[in-house]
């Protein structure tokens, strides 16, 4: 198991766990409930962090955490849920019409 990164708060994290378990990336929030924590333990020490179960999907986890800081590039197309048919915005990765997940594999 290895630290992947650091997120700078708990909702961030979460975020990007989600989109590693989306893809089939196996990861661990650790530091989940040190915020309470921080002035007893030093910031750093305290901020939520992504660890991979697995070594060899790093530089996938990598990728898509890269990919998720930057956000869809400019002008990238809206996609079609294939379970409702919604049509959603490239930021998006569930539809908000049915919940159905956007499968990253497949781009």
């Amino acid at each position: 198991m290895i630290r992947l990164v650091r997120a700078p708060n708990l909702l961030v994290a979460q975020h990007w766990m989600n989109i590693l378990a989306t893809a089939g990336v196996p990861c661990e929030l650790h530091n989940r409930y040190l915020s309470g924590a921080m002035g007893e333990i030093p910031a750093e020490q305290c901020a939520p962090e992504l660890w991979l179960v697995d070594e060899r999907d790093e530089k996938l986890a990598r990728r898509l955490i890269d990919e998720a800081r930057s956000g869809p590039p400019a002008g990238a197309p809206s996609w079609r849920c294939p379970h409702c048919g919604e049509t959603l915005e490239a930021q998006f990765t569930v539809c908000w019409q049915c919940g159905h997940e956007r499968d990253v594999r497949d781009e």
